[in-house]
């Protein structure tokens, strides 16, 4: 069964957007935001960022899932 998504607003380059993820996921980013020392909306404008300039089609919400992942699993510093 799947998990129940919860779905937030946030401001990302001077626009309002809603991500709509599970909990273990929003749990993760806050962690990885902690650490970093930046807020929540700084980190998932980054992904954003990157994900325009990579030119991937995907949606805002599968980036910050594969975000997460990487971290997870190490790949990234």
């Amino acid at each position: 069964m799947a998990k129940p998504r919860h779905k937030r607003s946030i401001t990302i380059a001077r626009h309002r957007t809603s991500v709509s993820l599970e909990d273990e996921f929003w749990d993760a980013l806050n962690g990885l935001a902690r650490r970093e020392q930046r807020s929540v909306a700084d980190l998932i404008a980054e992904i954003d960022r990157k994900r325009s300039e990579a030119g991937a089609e995907m949606s805002l919400s599968a980036a910050i899932r594969l975000y997460v992942l990487e971290h997870v699993r190490g790949e990234r510093a």
